[in-house]
Formats: structure tokens, sequence, C-alpha cells
């Protein structure tokens, strides 16, 4: 059982790598949005079942057929999967060609864009991913079929393998992508599952063929548990609870956590690692052909809101405790009990703990749907956990488990108890929003969305972190741009609409402005941070879109003479580089009007980003100007195709019309718009200054995110946090 042990393990490696790089290519090529990330995620889930239902019936119809080692077909797996790392990504790019293709020639409804990258993003990914879902019944075949292992608990052998390499698979691999990029890392994960494929094919070989069946005992196991279908309804709970709190996780961990790259790994780190402590528990455990108690399922009513305690702003314990005190303890009891009904169900016979586990990745297919789309853009993230915490009391009290562990009266005992509990803890807790007396809060699929403060000190924070304030830097991103243009502007695009300055601003020039954002509520909150909103909103002039900016570029046919971009905060955050990459501008050089700008903004970062993003820049154009902002604190880059003239200050206040001027001055620093572009102008640095920062720094590529994927510089700079800190007081 050792090599079991290691080929699950490496292939539960491999499938989280796979997993993490897929959904970010796919963002890359089709749009960074919730629904594009949903339909990734139940692609990548549905493979899964989807093989494994497939292998466990094929082995039931054809098994007793084959005069082979089964290990030889487990080894066909493993190769199958290894070709898929290569084949996907292209793939993926083969759909964003037919895509933009197809847009060139008629532009598509969101809805019609979505309905097609998403039946491509289902063909690509199921056929790989039913690979995967294979390889567990397989093995447990081979298991089977090899006298000197014991085969009644196979499965939870080869989860718990699995579920531990995964754990390493979600933190190592990004040490691979910092320094090599996502298509290294794939070709690592490919050998990897060559390296299974021939290990287990060798084995194959110097090991004796046996054929021996499973003994009479074990058969008489299975065909008793046949008629109780009681395993399979808690294995589908059991899928939708885990995976729809896991969306609710996101959300409420991101104000203590952050939105790197490696916050989220943390959280499906914990979540991994508990699930293997869980799913470890059970394997030592003697108690193997028998249901928990009902206080064990109870109990997961409790579990399932700790999130409330482990989130409440006024306990004062640091981010590693919160995240394992709200995750740890459900994941491990789900790790312990999944297994457990599989086995029960099973008892090793392959196809059937096929069907089981099917039924657990359906419900793990619903759950986030269910929770992202339906119960938080209309239930506060609280009342979402307690959705899900209910139903587990009805459990622990009903038929559902066997009546053998306890009485129906004992039964009721521990649901009132932990009822009582969980309701306790859900009415004694405190969400993260309530830290703020004066607040506005917006619930969407994509985000939590609050407005908070007076004044100039009004901030917009979205998930709990914050994306802007007040300032005039944000006026300089419509400003800037347009006032170096040789001709009348007619149209601008803003991409990241935040509190709405940067929109406001291109519409104090009269001209026709479009603004994209990817969160549907932050648009509605334009009204807390400036009065005239709605009658802006109203104009025949103003255009919001709600879509990723990037996506919305790869399908329009505008034209803009300004294209000004705005990524959301921090520089690291995830998915950020998209709005960054040479690929990213390459897109919006194509909606540029002859003689257009594109305005990127740039707040602090480390010089191994500002030489990265640079590069990407002045890749991508011909002709590119940096300035620092108004406050001396991060970048303004101008790029054209067109020697953009020198000028001075005076020349560019000119072109200002007086609605602009007065717009441009409203909060200063300076009193006139002449003294602003002075500020600016005297702040001009050269492009190649900030390359020569880092000079060996490879240009910012979807391949290579640098700014995303910092641990092993950070590790190795010592003023790494120093950056980190002047660029989080930008932004906040």
């Amino acid at each position: 059982m050792f090599w079991y042990f290691v080929f699950f393990f490496v292939s539960g490696f491999c499938g989280i790598l796979y997993e993490l790089i897929w959904l970010r290519l796919a963002m890359a090529q089709f749009g960074v949005t919730t629904a594009l990330v949903s339909i990734v995620l139940s692609a990548f889930m549905a493979g899964l079942g989807a093989g494994s239902l497939a292998a466990g019936r094929l082995l039931r119809r054809y098994g007793h057929k084959i005069n082979f080692p089964p290990l030889r077909v487990y080894a066909l797996a493993e190769l199958l999967i290894a070709c898929s790392a290569i084949a996907v990504p292209k793939e993926f790019l083969a759909g964003h060609y037919l895509l933009a293709h197809a847009a060139s020639a008629a532009t598509f409804s969101s809805g019609s864009y979505y309905l097609i990258s998403g039946v491509w993003v289902a063909l690509t990914l199921v056929p790989w991913c039913a690979c995967m879902g294979a390889t567990i019944p397989l093995a447990m075949f081979a298991i089977r079929k090899d006298g000197r292992a014991e085969s009644q608990r196979s499965f939870s052998f080869l989860y718990v393998s699995n579920v531990l390499g995964a754990a390493v698979g979600a933190i190592l691999p990004l040490l691979f992508i910092e320094l090599r990029g996502f298509h290294s890392a794939l070709r690592i994960g490919a050998l990897l599952n060559c390296a299974i494929a021939i290990s287990a094919y060798a084995l194959t070989v110097l090991q004796r063929r046996s054929s021996v069946i499973a003994s009479p005992e074990k058969t008489v196991i299975a065909r008793t548990a046949r008629s109780d279908r009681r395993p399979l309804l808690l294995l589908f709970m059991t899928g939708l609870a885990s995976m729809g709190i896991e969306v609710v996780w996101i959300r409420m961990f991101t104000p203590f956590v952050g939105v790197v790259v490696y916050s989220f790994a943390a959280i499906l780190v914990v979540y991994l690692l508990a699930t293997f402590v869980g799913s470890a528990v059970y394997r030592d455990s003697r108690q193997s052909a028998r249901l928990e108690n009902p206080a064990a399922w109870a109990g997961l009513s409790f579990l399932a809101v700790l999130p409330l305690l482990a989130c409440d702003p006024r306990i004062p314990i640091n981010m590693l405790l919160r995240v394992l005190l709200g995750i740890a303890p459900f994941a491990a009891a789900v790790g312990y009990l999944t297994p457990k009904l599989v086995d029960k169900w099973s008892a090793g016979d392959p196809d059937r703990a096929a069907n089981a586990y099917a039924l657990n990745v359906l419900g793990c297919i619903l759950g986030p749907l269910i929770s992202g789309f339906f119960l938080l853009p209309l239930l506060s993230e609280g009342w979402t956990l307690l959705v899900f915490a209910v139903p587990w009391l009805f459990i622990a009290s009903s038929t559902l488990l066997p009546a053998e562990t306890a009485t129906m009266r004992r039964k009721g005992l521990p649901a009132l108890v932990c009822g009582t509990l969980t309701v306790a803890l859900f009415f004694v807790s405190r969400a993260f929003e309530q830290s703020f007396s004066e607040r506005h809060i917006l619930r969407d699929n994509t985000a939590t969305v609050l407005a908070t403060g007076n004044g100039m000190e009004k901030r917009l924070l979205v998930n709990g972190v914050g994306m802007t304030v007040l300032t005039s830097i944000t006026k300089v991103m419509a400003h800037l741009p347009l006032a170096f243009l040789n001709q009348p502007p007619r149209s601008a695009l803003v991409v990241c609409f935040g509190m709405g300055t940067t929109y406001r601003s291109l519409l104090s020039w009269g001209i026709s402005t479009t603004a994209v954002e990817l969160v549907p509520s932050v648009p509605k909150m334009f009204w807390y941070y400036h009065p005239e909103a709605p009658q802006l909103l109203g104009s025949t002039l103003s255009h919001v879109v709600v879509d990723d900016g990037r996506r919305y570029l790869e399908r329009t046919s505008d034209q803009y003479d300004v294209i000004t971009i705005d990524p959301p905060p921090p520089v690291e955050a995830a998915g950020s580089s998209l709005l960054y990459s040479k690929q990213f501008y390459a897109a919006a050089k194509k909606h540029l009007r002859p003689n257009g700008i594109l305005q990127q903004w740039l707040p602090w970062g480390d010089p191994l980003v500002h030489s990265s993003v640079a590069q990407a820049i002045k890749a991508s154009f011909s002709y590119v100007r940096v300035f620092h902002s108004l406050n001396g604190a991060g970048y303004h880059f101008i790029a054209t195709d067109w020697p953009v003239p020198k000028g001075n200050s005076h020349d560019l206040a000119r072109q200002l019309p007086a609605s602009a001027a007065h717009d441009f001055v409203e909060w200063g620093p300076a009193s006139t718009a002449e003294g602003h572009f002075d500020i600016l102008l005297k702040n001009e640095i050269s492009i190649d200054e900030m390359i020569a920062e880092a000079p060996n720094a490879p240009a910012l590529e979807d391949d290579r995110p640098t700014n995303e994927y910092f641990a092993w510089r950070a590790m190795h700079s010592r003023g790494y946090a120093a950056e980190q800190q002047a660029s989080a007081s930008v932004v906040r």
C-alpha cells in the first residue's frame, strides 16, 4: 500500500496545481468574473464526478474480463492527466481566438459571451478532469485484486493521501510560478504525473500478478449495505455544505487576511490540512463500519457558524488563529465523516465508491452556486452560514442516521444542545462591517460592498478591503491624458469604477464616457461619494458596464481617445496583473483611436514590480512618459504610439474646459489646473530609470504575474515590507 499512498499524494499535488493554474489561465482568456470562475470550478468538479461514475460502471461491467494487472489502467489515466497539463492552456487559447474572431464579426451580448465561453471551458476541462476522477475507482479495483492489500477501507486510504498531497500542492507551486511562470509549473505537474504512470506500470512488472478476489466476509458487508442509501444523501450534504461555506469563508476572512494569492492559499491549506487530520483520525479509528453518533452530526451546525466567532473584530487574535479557529474544526469534521461514509457504502467496491464520490462531488458543485448566487446576494454572511448549519440539526435527530446508534429520544438531545449553541453564537457575534458606525452595505454575487465615513474621510471597502479614498490622484487619471491629446476628445473609457471620481472627471469634459466595473454594487454607491451622481448617471454621455474590464475590451467594437486604468489595490492583489500585462495592453491598443492615449496608474511597489510593469508598457507602446502623482506617491504612465509633445503646465491647463478645470482643483493641493500640471511635470521620470531599478526583471505577462507572486523576493529583501506598507498607506 506504500506505493498507492505515494501515487495519490503526488496525484493530489498535481490536481490542485492544475485546478489553480487552469482557473487563472481561464480568467486571462475569458474574464475575471464570478460567473466565469463558477463555470471553471463547476466544470472541474463535474469532470471528477463524471470520471468517477464512468470508471465505476465500466469496472462493474468489464472488470472481470481484465486479464492483465489492473494497475496499468490506472497508469494510463495518470499519463492522460499529464497530457492535460499541456493541452488545456492551448485549448483555452484556441477558445479565446474563436471568441475574439466571432466578436469582431458581431458584438456579443454578455449572456452570449458567457454561454459560448462556458461551453468551451466545459468541453475543455470535463474530459481531462474525468481522467482525474477515474483514478480512485481504478486504484480501488487494483487494490481489491491484490490479495495482499486490505481493500474494505481502500477509499479512505487513497482519500487521505490525496488530500495531503493537495495541501502541499496549494502552497509549494506558488514558488514555482514566481520563479518560472504558470506554464513551467504546469510542465512540472506533467512530469510528476508521467512519473506516477511509469512507476505504476513498472510496479506491475516487478510484482507477481495477483487476481485474488475480495473475501466472502467483505462481500457480505457490501451486500448488507446495499439497501441503506442514507450515506449517499449524507455525502451529498457534506459536499454541499463544505463548498457552500467555503464561498462565505472567502468574504469573511478577506478583511483580516487580505486579497493576495498567499492569503487565499492559506485558507485553502488550512482547509485541506484539517480535512487530512480528520480523515487520518478516521483511518486510525476501530469503529470503521459504523456511522458517527448524532452528537457529531449535530455538532456540524455549531462548527459551521464558528467563523462568526473567528471573524468578530472585537476578538484580538492574529490572522492565522482566526483562520484556524474558523475553518479547521468544520473541515476536520467533514474530513472524518466523508471517507467513513464512502467506506461504509462501498466496502471496497470500486463501482459503489465511484457512485458515492460522484454524489459528494455533485454537492460540491451545487454548494458554491447556491451560496454565491442565491444566498449571499440576499442575506449576510452570518445568515448564510446559519442556512448551511440548520440542516445538520434535523439530520442528527432524524432517521437519516442508523437507529442502532441511539434511540430517537437520545437523538433529539444533541440537536437541542448544538442548536442552542449555534443560535447563541449567531446572535452574540459581531460582523466586520458593524465596526463602522456610519455604513451603507450592498451585497451581490461578487462581493460585499461597504461605503463609510464622512466628508473627505469617506471610504470604499470591497469584502472589507479598502479600494480608494477621495483624492485628487484619481482626478489626474482623467485630466492628464485628456490634456495631452492633440485633438478634441470624443470618448473615454475608465476601467475600474471605484468611488466614481475618475468617471466624474471624464464627464466634466462633456464627452461620452464609459466605465467598466467588475462588482455590480460598486457603481450603486456612487451617490454616497458624489451628490450629483444621479444626474451624471442619467446623462446620455454616461455608460456604466458591469463586466471585467479585459473581457469587455475583448468583445466591444468601440474606440476611445483615452483609456484610463486604475486596477484594484494593493498592487499584489490576486488577479490584478491581468490589468498590467502585455496581453492586456495589446487588447487595449485595439480600442484606441489614432493618436489615442492609455493612462495606467501604478501605486507603490517593490523595484521588481516597477521594472516589470514598465517593461510591459514600453514593449506595448512606442512612447511612454511617467509621472509621480500629486502627493509624490504612485505613478501615472502616459502611453501612446505617437510622440506626445512636451508642452508646459500653462498649455496643458488651456486644454481643459471650464467645468473640467473646476473639477481638477476641487480638492487641491493646488488652486489652479496649471498648478496641478506644474507639480506633475516637475515630477516626471524616465521609464528607463524605472526599468533600471531591476533590469533583470521579466516584463509582466499573463504567464509571469510578478506583482502577485512575491514570496521568494520578500524572503530575500529587507526593504520589501516597508514598500508594502507605503503602498497600503496610499490606497487606504
